[in-house]
């Protein structure tokens, strides 16, 4: 059945085929389809037609694939397909930890593929109630970038307000500081560690009611930090 939603995806591969043998076939689905052959490219457009969801081959010519995510990572949460010729385990690892959303391994199926497509679409229109991140008294706006404690505004840098948000839209979870700096400062980034160490004592000073016995930003020791909105901290610093 087709789409009737019109959602917009974004097509970023090389081979010029099977870029517009997709393209065809996720248009007969109702689809929007933007295509594009590199990689530089396909981060233009990605910032320019503000997709719906990429479907991203691993393996482009100027950027490639990996280097693309870390890229739209810092500042996009876009669904993405990752679409890969290698089939080692430790190639996929490291595409999901660099942020796409699922993978297709070479050679697939048209109707896996498009199957694929329809769930990540189906799980992103489910998380759009987190444009608005509520915890702990600490409320963030996803959209226009604002940050409240209670009723009163925080005044939280961009990298703060990103590394926060991360924090929150894993609740609980205990993030490494490396994972961290993927997310928030991007793979490229050519700092250290201390650098989380530094924004997450600057962030509590702005949202812990006693910065030296925090309650929301926790510290587990040897690993990294997670966000507790229920204010129990049963780890030590």
């Amino acid at each position: 059945m087709a789409n009737e939603s019109k959602q917009r995806i974004l097509l970023v591969e090389d081979e010029a085929d099977l870029r517009n043998t997709l393209k065809l076939n996720l248009k007969e689905q109702g689809y929007k389809v933007s295509t594009a052959g590199n990689g530089f490219e396909g981060l233009e457009k990605a910032r320019e037609k503000t997709p719906d969801l990429i479907i991203l081959d691993l393996m482009l010519p100027g950027m490639d694939g990996l280097s693309l995510m870390r890229a739209l990572r810092q500042d996009s949460d876009v669904p993405v397909l990752m679409l890969t010729a290698r089939t080692s385990e430790m190639d996929k690892i490291v595409g999901l930890e660099t942020g796409a959303d699922d993978y297709l391994t070479k050679p697939f199926s048209l109707g896996e593929l498009l199957a694929r497509v329809r769930a990540l679409l189906r799980r992103a229109e489910r998380t759009t109630v987190r444009d608005v991140m509520t915890s702990g008294g600490i409320t963030l706006d996803l959209v226009s970038r604002r940050a409240m404690a209670g009723d009163e505004p925080l005044n939280l840098s961009p990298k703060e307000f990103s590394l926060l948000a991360e924090l929150m839209r894993h609740e609980r979870a205990v993030l490494s500081r490396d994972l961290l700096l993927t997310r928030v400062w991007g793979y490229d980034y050519m700092g250290d560690t201390r650098t989380v160490d530094v924004h997450i004592r600057w962030l509590r000073e702005k949202i812990e009611q006693d910065p030296s016995r925090p309650m929301l930003l926790q510290t587990v020791r040897g690993i990294g930090y997670r966000f507790d909105g229920s204010g129990t901290n049963d780890e030590s610093e």
